[in-house]
């Protein structure tokens, strides 16, 4: 959520104070407020512009809200409207009047009207400020792209993407807006794409990898919400790929790192090390994902929505056993306080109604605070956050004084590295780190000193 600098939410609370807003009243009157700004920022609509405001109500309308509801956030946005039009003009703010180009409709224009029995006087609106019909075609500038931010949130959804794919693609599709000044989505052509492209690289300078999921974004934005053909991409000035070397830890310095580091965390860092996972992809293990009788432990929903298989480390048996056990404990603790039991993905809710309070499903590395989810009222346990992980993490490192930029995706480079080093065969490697192509597994042989190689001999001779 948004939040509003204190020199606005003062100015807006003196507004509230002259138009003699009841006291229990202002809070909710701040609410609206506050949500209408958040909307603006979010969307990349002008909050200063009135014709931000009609999206704004329809995006209440449609998250439930009520008629009264609504129409105490019209007059919240009204009245700082009106907060802006009386720093802009000459007259005092408890004037009536509205300054022009401040509303866009008499029905939102109109004062707060107090409980108490007062009488408020208001000017008819002149002819020249009253809105003028609609202009439905399409704009060169300064267009709306509510709609286009609601599609392309829904078309994420519908092919189950992850949450930060959404925030990436929003982020670019934010930065694509600003370049073409709100141009009308059904005026976006190729043109627009290939400058979009150039201008990141040769004015914002940006790395080729966030030049890569621009075009990644914008390829998803034409193809499934505005359905237009992405044509070839020809004649951009692409962004330099510099060689990118992975940080790497040796083994000591794990074993230090790991021996700082408290429990749940020394376990977390451990299978990060020791199965080569992703953050994400260790915390949503859930206790049916190990199997203790073959020793492997399975990663479900990867990057990519790819599932794998790896082998469980011996050394982590009893460790993994032992935490086993106290999830089963906190799960009898749940069950006893009649809680809802832990997330599931995706709409598995819907079709397994009890899975949530199986054993089975719950979280390897549980949160240890329940979460309320709004729309059931209900209490769920989520995992451990991944910010609790990696503050842990960049904690031990500056106690272990190590000089080197190790984060919690150092530990899955060191696994790749050291294996590597074992002369484990790069593929094998490859499929355990989960990696569809091969060129990427191959920056870890740029970590490891190279070896003499020998003179090419036919296999008969060996």
């Amino acid at each position: 959520m948004l939040a509003v600098p204190a020199s606005l939410s003062q100015a807006f609370e003196t507004q509230l104070h002259q138009r003699n807003v009841p006291e229990q009243q202002r809070r909710d009157f701040h609410k609206w407020f506050r949500f209408y700004l958040d909307f603006c920022n979010k969307y990349g609509a002008n909050p200063k512009l009135t014709a931000s405001f009609a999206p704004f109500d329809e995006k209440l309308k449609s998250k439930g809200q009520s008629e009264t509801q609504r129409q105490q956030a019209r007059r919240a946005v009204a009245i700082y409207y009106r907060m802006i039009g009386a720093i802009k003009s000459t007259s005092t703010p408890s004037s009536d009047s509205l300054p022009d180009q401040s509303l866009t409709s008499k029905r939102l224009a109109e004062p707060y009207q107090s409980p108490v029995n007062q009488t408020v006087t208001t000017r008819p609106v002149p002819e020249t400020t009253k809105p003028s019909p609609v202009d439905e075609s399409p704009k060169l500038t300064g267009a709306t792209w509510v709609t286009v931010y609601e599609q392309l949130q829904a078309a994420i959804k519908v092919r189950h993407y992850s949450n930060k794919t959404w925030q990436a693609y929003r982020y670019w599709l934010q930065q694509f807006q600003t370049y073409t000044k709100s141009k009308d989505a059904r005026l976006l052509d190729m043109d627009d794409v290939k400058s979009f492209l150039s201008h990141l690289a040769m004015n914002k300078q940006v790395a080729a990898s966030s030049q890569n999921q621009a075009f990644n974004a914008l390829l998803f934005l034409f193809k499934h919400v505005l359905l237009k053909e992405f044509g070839k991409v020809e004649g951009v000035v692409r962004a330099k790929r510099r060689p990118y070397i992975p940080v790497v830890l040796s083994r000591p310095e794990v074993d230090r790192i790991i021996g700082i580091l408290e429990p749940p965390y020394d376990l977390v860092a451990k299978l990060l090390y020791g199965c080569g996972l992703r953050l994400f992809e260790c915390l949503k293990l859930r206790v049916q994902d190990l199997n203790f009788d073959l020793q492997v432990l399975t990663v479900h929903d990867g990057k990519g929505q790819k599932d794998r298989t790896l082998p469980m480390p011996e050394v982590l048996t009893t460790e993994l056993a032992a935490q086993v056990e106290r999830v089963a404990a906190l799960h009898e603790q749940d069950v006893a306080a009649k809680t809802g039991g832990v997330f599931l993905p995706k709409s598995l809710d819907a079709k397994y109604k009890n899975a949530a309070k199986e054993f089975a499903w719950q979280w390897l590395f549980p949160a240890k605070s329940l979460t309320l989810v709004p729309s059931s009222q209900e209490y769920r346990r989520w995992h451990l956050h991944e910010s609790h992980v990696q503050q842990a993490i960049k904690l031990a490192v500056r106690r272990s004084r190590i000089a080197k930029r190790a984060s919690a995706h150092t530990f899955r480079h060191s696994f790749a590295s050291h294996l590597l080093q074992a002369n484990v065969d790069i593929r094998t490697i490859q499929e355990l780190l989960g990696h569809s192509d091969l060129r990427t597994t191959m920056i870890y042989t740029h970590t490891v000193p190279s070896r003499t190689i020998k003179e090419a001999k036919s296999p008969l001779d060996f």
